[in-house]
């Protein structure tokens, strides 16, 4: 797959691609990043991409123009149709589902936001689709678009060092959508604490027990909606619902 990103600082994404297990995504192309600065297509000595914005107020906003003909060259260059995705405070929550969709896609172009924002004739004649990390506000799209990278690279095939890695991952499916549990590991003892005696047991199926209960409590003081959503998909079975009792 392949991500283009638009971004006014490029020099952001190298160390991010070079670091970490998900470097192999990048390395090996199996989630190809093209970079692109609005600067380099805009017009004039000073390649200008801000200006005021019309009403007054602070801040600069960035201009329709130069961020229209920067993603035309990256559609050129990809050779076909692709989602344009911008970052913003509007946009659906990033959450699980859609990361799997996204990974297991052709990829997209991600739009990197800067300033008081973009022109919204751009938002609305360009972008097809509106993303929010959460509620709050980033200095810029870098971040929100690495982090979409970063989630994406880690589900590709031989990018984890164990492929059932992710599976074990909190909102994953395969969990049935809840928090994952605690971990452990050396020494037994840490600072007067020890680990949990199931986890010591060898015992397979108490193991797993005890981590989907730990599951289920977490999640339930968490964020208990998504015990809600599990129950209503009827993914919670008796042993699951005692151990919820249990626990209130």
């Amino acid at each position: 797959m392949r991500f283009d990103v638009l971004t006014l600082f490029p020099e952001l994404f190298a160390p991010f691609m070079a670091s970490g297990v998900t470097r192999r995504a990048y390395e090996s192309k199996q989630v190809e990043v093209v970079l692109w600065n609005p600067r380099d297509f805009a017009q004039g000595n000073y390649k200008r991409v801000d200006d005021r914005p019309f009403g007054g107020g602070p801040g600069m906003v960035m201009m329709a123009e130069p961020l229209a003909a920067c993603l035309d060259a990256a559609l050129a260059a990809r050779g076909a149709p692709a989602p344009v995705v911008l970052f913003s405070p509007i946009g659906e929550a990033l959450r699980h589902e859609a990361v799997e969709r996204w990974s297991a896609s052709e990829g997209a172009v991600l739009v990197c936001g800067r300033y008081e924002g973009i022109d919204q004739r751009f938002i609305d004649a360009r972008v097809t689709h509106q993303v929010s990390l959460g509620d709050f506000v980033l200095s810029g799209g870098e971040i929100a678009a690495m982090a979409l990278l970063d989630a994406v690279a880690r589900l590709q095939p031989g990018v984890l060092g164990d492929e059932a890695s992710h599976v074990q991952d909190s909102f994953n499916p395969a969990l049935d959508g809840l928090l994952d549990c605690p971990h452990y590991t050396r020494p037994e003892q840490w600072n007067g604490q020890g680990v949990p005696a199931p986890l010591l047991s060898g015992h397979h199926a108490q193991i797993e027990r005890w981590r989907r209960d730990q599951r289920l409590a977490i999640t339930a003081a968490r964020r208990p909606e998504l015990i809600d959503a599990a129950r209503a998909a009827g993914k919670l079975n008796k042993a699951d619902e005692a151990a919820l009792k249990k626990k209130l």
